[in-house]
């Protein structure tokens, strides 16, 4: 299936995937589960990603040169997502340290918290879905666009290439 993606398909793929995740994770935290600093962090991804997308699928049947440095550029986007996304989840398994300002290992030397924020720490997940934290399934559908991102390059960079 991801064979037969034309540029313009596999970005308004990664659009309506990523959409759905972005909004998926606002839906969780309407419902109570609040997001921890990674959580928020790892939103960015989908920040930048979903209006790129856009971009690219409109521009990409007029411009192959558009539409490859933006599936280039939604590929390395969703790389460094699912690295975070495991990065995250392995502060959750205790498997690696996380950062010391969100982890239970947080003391009070900066002084008192902030009382009218609720503590969510990075290294509790809110919720395991599967087996899987948000942050593990943030790294799954990365890794997962990942792919519909390469497999929108290479209709891209067959269809230019000169039959000798």
């Amino acid at each position: 299936m991801l064979n037969t993606l034309t540029p313009q398909r596999a970005a308004l793929l990664i659009c309506l995937v990523a959409f759905a995740t972005i909004t998926g994770a606002w839906v969780f935290e309407y419902f109570g589960y609040a997001p921890c600093e990674l959580c928020l962090k790892q939103r960015w991804a989908y920040y930048i990603g979903v209006p790129l997308a856009l971009i690219v699928m409109l521009l990409a049947p007029r411009n192959p040169g558009v539409a490859r440095v933006g599936l280039t550029l939604l590929a390395i986007l969703w790389l460094g997502s699912m690295v975070f996304g495991i990065y995250h989840s392995g502060v959750e398994w205790k498997w690696w340290p996380g950062p010391a300002t969100c982890t239970a290992q947080a003391g009070f030397t900066g002084g008192l918290p902030d009382l009218s924020k609720p503590a969510v720490l990075c290294d509790t997940p809110a919720i395991r879905i599967f087996g899987l934290s948000l942050a593990g399934w943030n790294a799954v559908i990365s890794l997962g666009l990942v792919f519909v991102a390469f497999a929108g390059l290479r209709r891209i960079q067959g269809s230019s290439s000169v039959s000798q």
